[in-house]
């Protein structure tokens, strides 16, 4: 009875030890990850080779590190200091995903915790070396954009060379003590307003001018008229004048006497 005892227990072990062994050879990635292999007792962490999504199998000493290489996105806020040294929060988003090839450097470097070793530290370093440079007007209203552009293409180059692809950065919201806020907001209204009463005086100049010009116009057509006219041409055009009228079936023309110049008077017409 003892030794068949012993055999229970043995068989029990190995069966304990084969359905660990079972578990541990047999990895499925899913779609949109990635994995590589770490083997501990011959080549180490294996940096070229990248598993894909499907059913995997590996020796039960061996690691895979798994990985999501889909688009992922982190939000942070930080409080900034502008180039005066004012204090201001900012709200972040960075859109980013690994290099599907380069998984294994990154693992090396930074390891599966990645977004918080590397992700997250460059882009408040990239935001607030760059805000540092600008005041907060700037940043929140006349140069926002100038200031989103550098932060972009400067934590975009550094994650590039951590294997790492930068999608999309964007400055959600830009928080200012509120007299800060108000002192912009009230200055950029007074060049509005400025702006806009200049655009009215340029307008009624422009106005002025076309009247002036359109004035000047007339006096001198009015000026060339008054040259060519001799008493000789006023007198034929009276005469011509006269006659059409004359010939106009639906008038009555009474001549009496002469007017100035000798031209006839016309009298009466229905």
């Amino acid at each position: 009875m003892k030794s068949n005892g012993k055999y229970y227990v043995a068989f029990a072990a190995v069966a304990f030890v084969v359905l660990i062994l079972s578990f541990s050879t047999f990895k499925i990635l899913q779609p949109g990850e990635k994995g590589v292999i770490f083997r501990p007792y011959t080549t180490g962490l294996d940096k070229t080779n990248i598993f894909g999504e499907g059913f995997q199998v590996i020796a039960p000493w061996n690691t895979m590190f798994v990985y999501d290489v889909k688009e992922q996105q982190k939000e942070e806020t930080m409080d900034v200091l502008d180039k005066s040294g004012l204090s201001l929060k900012v709200d972040v988003s960075v859109r980013f995903y690994p290099s599907h090839d380069k998984i294994g450097y990154i693992q090396e470097q930074f390891g599966t915790n990645y977004i918080e070793k590397l992700v997250v530290p460059e882009a408040r370093s990239s935001v607030r070396k760059i805000m540092g440079r600008f005041t907060a007007e700037e940043i929140y209203s006349t140069k926002r954009k100038e200031v989103e552009e550098a932060i972009i293409a400067e934590t975009g180059e550094v994650l590039k060379k951590n294997n790492m692809i930068m999608a999309a950065l964007l400055i959600r919201s830009i928080i200012l003590p509120d007299q800060i806020k108000k002192a912009i907001e009230s200055k950029l209204q007074q060049e509005q307003e400025a702006l806009a009463y200049q655009f009215k005086l340029d307008k009624e100049r422009s106005e002025a001018e076309r009247k002036r010009i359109e004035a000047s116009g007339a006096a001198a057509a009015n000026d060339i008229i008054n040259k060519s006219l001799s008493d000789k041409l006023l007198k034929m055009r009276g005469i011509e004048a006269t006659l059409t009228l004359a010939n106009s079936p639906n008038a009555k023309v009474i001549v009496i006497g002469s007017g100035k110049d000798g031209l006839p008077l016309i009298l009466g017409n229905n």
